[in-house]
């Protein structure tokens, strides 16, 4: 294999999290390692709702951290919970220094928007339902003017070097339908920002390249993985056959729509106080259940929104035409889609992963910020927040920055990438194994099946960062022998007295699916 070495910072993604870093870590040399043309294939981009900051003169970071804990059912660091809403308003106001053109009222102040478990109107919004692709947009531009940012576009990180138990740099590969054969990039620092894993699944509201590719090449590593059993599903993916599903976001909702059924029963009311904005994980199952039971569940929007859906949400409404639904005049059909990892590489409050030379930011981290059930809109907070940190941080362990010159890689042979029916068969896999509803038997099937799709190639380092965290996941998760937020055990209802986060290593993780596989041989 190839060995470049370079004086810049690798940033591995082209989300928020990673242009946030890059602008942030300016003037040192950075290289940005991003699959697609920057600002394209990204989660940051897709997200609807926003950005959550106590803005409100009467609302506090106190009470945006109160409603993190409550919502995270017992498993949310509240040190972190502190931090992260504390900075959260400073963040609002750089991104609108930045060019954010989010939703401001006549006197100035920033529209705001209420989404589930929040006690106040606290999502700061774009455009209604834009915030995700306006503050990409700004930011890439910003990038595309900083000097000291490379951005290497179609080039996609495959693996970790690790030597003498330290990161030492990133082997990459072209991102196109042939790939390539890899080449080392060896670096002072790698930060690792490329997003969540919630394509490992077959329904999901997830860009198609975000299949958990960065948490398991960490963990291919050796790094340490915290909470990987909690992922959120998202209540309300618009079920219209298409793959990615378009979302409805949460906000319609804030906004007064209602969930009903096909016989035009609303069922939430009786299922929690908060009835449409109760916690994600409860309206999730709710919409499973009435899913399972063929009830096809639906958004209501059109007593609350009318045809203002059609100019306040346009990405909604663009799914919508797309699939030939008139929201102003009909129900929206909906269903649970895997939408965020609550868990990911094991952090501390700078960014820093278990493997020294490691950090880490965004989905792909756990920071201890989401608990079990992330609450709504802190996403892209926690990622802002956590990408300053992670570039003070490595600004402090490198010291001095010194110039450095572009990276040329050079011409690449051919070399392997995921057979597509494989990645068909592992979506299908953790859909029925790990999904809204888990047993101890239907996730022990779920790991002999992704232990025989990563035999089927093992050759392929973009499949094998697949199956890790498809196996962390589904392992945490048969680890876990109770139901706490996102996490639903049918074997174990009951939600054990102390909430306690997990912490997993691959091999671990190997080891109790080898334990399974054997045990059918």
């Amino acid at each position: 294999m190839e060995d470049i070495p370079t004086a810049r910072v690798v940033i591995v993604g082209a989300g928020l999290g990673a242009l946030y870093a890059a602008l942030k870590l300016a003037p040192r040399p950075v290289l940005m390692i991003s699959p697609e043309v920057l600002g394209q294939g990204a989660s940051s981009a897709w997200a609807q709702g926003g950005v959550a900051a106590a803005m409100d003169p009467a609302d506090t970071a106190e009470a945006h951290a109160r409603d993190t804990l409550l919502a995270g059912a017992g498993t949310v660091d509240p040190a972190v919970a502190r931090l992260v809403t504390e900075e959260a308003r400073a963040h609002i106001l750089d991104l609108t220094r930045l060019g954010t053109p989010f939703d401001r009222r006549p006197d100035g102040g920033y529209v705001l928007s209420r989404e589930a478990a929040h006690s106040f109107a606290r999502v700061v919004r774009v455009r209604g339902d834009q915030a995700g692709a306006e503050i990409m947009r700004a930011l890439v531009a910003q990038v595309r003017e900083t000097a000291s940012v490379q951005v290497l576009e179609g080039v996609l990180a495959t693996g970790l070097r690790v030597e003498s138990g330290r990161v030492a740099g990133v082997e990459v590969a072209l991102s196109g339908p042939q790939g390539s054969a890899p080449v080392l990039i060896r670096a002072p620092a790698v930060l690792l920002a490329g997003g969540g894993s919630g394509g490992l699944y077959a329904l999901t509201t997830n860009p198609p390249r975000i299949r958990g590719q960065v948490i398991g090449m960490a963990a291919r590593a050796g790094a340490v993985i915290a909470d990987a059993e909690f992922v959120q599903f998202h209540p309300t993916a618009i079920d219209c056959g298409e793959d990615p599903a378009p979302l409805a976001t949460e906000a319609l909702r804030g906004e007064g729509a209602q969930l009903v059924n096909r016989l035009g029963e609303r069922f939430m009311p009786a299922l929690h106080p908060d009835a449409e904005l109760a916690p994600r994980d409860v309206v999730a199952r709710a919409i499973y259940a009435q899913s399972q039971a063929g009830l096809r569940p639906a958004l209501d929007t059109r007593q609350a929104l009318g045809a203002r859906i059609l100019t306040e949400f346009p990405a909604v409404a663009g799914a919508c035409a797309r699939a030939g639904i008139d929201p102003a005049r009909a129900q929206i059909p909906v269903a649970a889609a895997a939408h965020y990892h609550m868990g990911g590489v094991a952090v501390d409050s700078d960014g820093r992963a278990s493997l020294p030379g490691l950090w880490v930011c965004g989905e792909a981290s756990s920071t201890g910020l989401h608990g079990a059930n992330r609450l709504a809109s802190n996403g892209l907070l926690e990622a802002l927040v956590y990408a300053r940190r992670c570039a003070l941080s490595i600004e402090a362990a490198l010291g001095p920055a010194a110039d450095a010159a572009p990276v040329l890689l050079p011409d690449l042979p051919p070399g392997p990438v995921p057979d597509p029916a494989l990645v068909a068969r592992l979506r299908r896999a953790m859909t029925e194994g790990a999904g809204v509803l888990r047993d101890a038997q239907g996730l022990t099937r779920c790991l002999r099946e992704i232990a025989a799709i990563e035999a089927a190639q093992p050759d392929c380092p973009a499949l094998l960062n697949m199956t890790a965290t498809a196996t962390l996941i589904a392992a945490a998760a048969l680890m876990r022998r109770e139901s706490r937020g996102a996490h639903c055990r049918t074997d174990f209802p009951q939600t054990a007295p102390q909430g306690r986060r997990s912490r997993l290593r691959l091999s671990e993780a190997l080891a109790l699916r080898d334990s399974l596989t054997t045990e059918t041989t």
